[in-house]
Parts: C-alpha cells; sequence; structure tokens
C-alpha cells in the first residue's frame, strides 16, 4: 500500500441479476465507514454469477454478497469455480504475506463455502425461512471481534431456501474454523439448528444470515405481496406484523447492520494499518 488511508475493497454480486436490497445495505455501509473513518476506500462490483467477474489479487478487502437458487445447482459451472479459485488463491496469499487479504461471506457465498470446505451438510429447507430472527451466539462467537457488542442472542434478518446443518468437527478443526452462531434453540421443533455464522479462518468469516441488511431495505421486502404471505402462511399474522414494528426497535437489526461488518471493516483495516 502507498497510503496507510488508501484500500481497495472487491463487493462480489452473487444476486444473478434478480432485485435485492443485500447490495445497496454493503454499499451503503461502506460508504458510510468511508466517510466516517476518513478513508480513501475504493469499491468495485463484480457480478459473477451472470457476467462471470471475478477480483483478482490486488484488493485488500473481499465482501460477496447472497443470492437466489441453490447453492448446489452451480457445481462445476465456471462461475462457482472461479470464486472457488478466488478463495485458494487468498488462502495461499495470506500463509506467506503479511499483509492479508480478508474475507466476508454472506448467505449463498456462505452455503457456497460450506460446500468448498466440506463443513457441514447443505440441505433444502421444509419451508423457506424469512424475516426477522434471534441467533444464539456460541462460546465462541461470544468471544468473536465481529460480534463485538451485540447481545446474545441477537437479531438478524434471515432470508433462505437452504441451511447448513451436522457440523463436520474434523473439517473445523482441520482448517481450524469456529462455529460462532447458531439459530435460536427450539425445544418444541425437532429439527435440528443451523449453523448461522463460521470463523474460517484468522482472515476469513461469514453468516448464513444478512448483517448487512436495514429498515429500509426490509421494509421494501416485506412490502412485497410474495414475502407477505409467505410470512403469514408460515408464522401468522401476528409475526408479520411483529416484524413490521420491529424494524424500528434500535436493539434488533438496527444495531446488528451497524456493528457486524463495521467490526469486520475495523478488523481487517486496523491489521492492514498496522503492516
Amino acid at each position: 500500500m502507498n497510503n496507510i488511508n488508501t484500500f481497495k475493497v472487491a463487493v462480489i454480486d452473487m444476486n444473478n441479476g434478480f432485485p435485492n436490497q443485500g447490495l445497496r445495505g454493503i454499499l451503503e455501509i461502506l460508504h458510510r465507514y468511508k466517510t466516517y473513518n476518513q478513508l480513501n476506500l475504493s469499491v468495485t462490483i463484480f457480478d459473477i454469477r451472470q457476467k462471470g467477474e471475478v477480483p483478482d489479487l490486488s484488493y485488500h478487502i473481499y465482501i460477496s454478497s447472497g443470492g437466489p437458487g441453490s447453492p448446489h445447482e452451480s457445481e462445476g459451472q465456471q462461475w462457482e469455480r472461479n470464486f472457488f479459485n478466488l478463495l485458494d488463491s487468498i488462502d495461499d496469499f495470506n500463509l506467506v504475506n503479511n499483509h492479508k487479504k480478508y474475507v466476508f461471506l454472506i448467505c449463498h457465498s456462505f452455503q457456497l463455502a460450506c460446500i468448498k470446505y466440506n463443513l457441514g451438510q447443505v440441505t433444502q429447507r421444509k419451508s423457506n425461512s424469512f424475516g426477522i430472527f434471534p441467533i444464539s451466539l456460541t462460546e465462541q462467537g461470544e468471544n468473536e471481534p465481529i460480534f463485538r457488542n451485540l447481545p446474545n442472542p441477537f437479531f438478524a434478518v434471515d432470508s433462505r431456501d437452504w441451511q447448513v446443518i451436522m457440523p463436520n468437527q474434523s473439517a473445523f478443526d482441520k482448517m481450524g474454523a469456529k462455529l460462532l452462531a447458531i439459530e435460536k434453540e427450539r425445544p418444541h421443533v425437532d429439527l435440528e439448528r443451523c449453523m448461522m455464522a463460521i470463523r474460517f479462518s484468522p482472515y476469513v468469516a461469514g453468516t448464513q444470515f444478512h448483517p448487512e441488511a436495514d429498515p429500509v431495505g426490509m421494509k421494501t421486502y416485506l412490502s412485497l405481496e410474495e414475502k407477505k404471505n409467505i410470512i403469514i402462511k408460515n408464522y401468522g399474522e401476528e409475526k408479520y406484523h411483529d416484524m413490521i414494528d420491529s424494524l424500528e426497535n434500535p436493539k434488533r437489526i438496527m444495531i446488528t447492520q451497524s456493528i457486524i461488518l463495521p467490526n469486520f471493516l475495523d478488523e481487517a483495516i486496523h491489521a492492514l494499518q498496522a503492516v
């Protein structure tokens, strides 16, 4: 780096051309972080699924978004090979260089990484999960810097038809990964709780939920008739209205959005500046 306040961020767009609020949320967090910390932070978006765009290793930070569809359907496709090759290249780079590359993986990207590293079974849910739900930190999660200042449990936006369950402990141990968060315990439901956040390595972390989600984006999403009907069908009308009301609660997704990705950026930027 020529300047300790100059950084390049690659945002990998996994949305495959579908309308979404996630990318806007990521970009807004980056803009606020850049302004507040007075950084020269340049951001480039890479449309990996539609256009096959892949960042090279000239970037300091990589944030890979959520996206629609099955995480299994891309098996063998060129864009998925490119994505996995990028993760391998970053891992290899971090092994031999003092200044590291930092990666954050969200939802679809998180599921793909779990498949790549064989950290659990990626299965289809019995029903779509969409809304604002409590997330429980594990003991390792309570000591995780990216969750610093979050309550346990905390609330986050969850939007998925797929899930990662049954942690493969030998794979976790082999790569030194840590399970940081899981679904809230539901004693009355005889289903295994899914993994909601993982520290893949000292420089790579990811979440099944959406830490970039904000009240503006959620209101837009919840106003869609399809999403409204899904929530009412699965959880009831009272739950739907509770979600609407909770958007303005500063102790719910507002605090989650203001803490997780900014903490990740703090970790990356401070380490890069120190080098």
